[in-house]
């Protein structure tokens, strides 16, 4: 496994064989996190190097609105709306929502999200529980 000593002013120079495994060119930006007590070193880049879609005219008026739904959701999902099928179908064609994650921005789920929401606002939560046979019990009593 390589290593890699730590230099006066904090800097690193990372092994060859790793740069080359991730195709690292001078200039890149690499990020750092620590995780479970470890350096993580993510390569991060600031454009997306995919081709861009093309949008026609409504899909353009479509993702607009799009934006500004997922906004409003991220800022205040309790008087949010989700996306519908159209909007749903943009953001994922331009990536402003990932593929696996569109289920979670639509109105049918978003709805779903904001009764939750206003149930644990109004105390209307069960748990949190020691173990599995005390979660069941209680739902067994509220009768859920």
């Amino acid at each position: 496994m390589p290593t890699m000593r730590i230099r006066p002013k904090h800097q690193i120079t990372i092994p060859k064989e790793v740069s080359e495994k991730l195709h690292l060119q001078v200039g890149d930006l690499v990020e750092a996190i620590v995780e479970n007590g470890n350096i993580v070193l993510i390569p991060k880049q600031l454009t997306n190097k995919q081709s861009i879609p093309s949008l026609n005219k409504n899909e353009q008026k479509i993702l607009v609105k799009a934006k500004e739904k997922i906004k409003k959701i991220q800022t205040d999902l309790l008087h949010s709306k989700g996306l519908n099928d159209n909007e749903v179908k943009v953001a994922v064609k331009t990536g402003l929502i990932d593929t696996d994650q569109a289920w979670w921005w639509h109105e049918d789920w978003q709805k779903g999200e904001r009764e939750a929401t206003k149930a644990i606002k109004k105390g209307e939560v069960l748990g949190p529980f020691e173990n599995a046979k005390d979660a069941i019990d209680a739902l067994k009593k509220a009768k859920v």
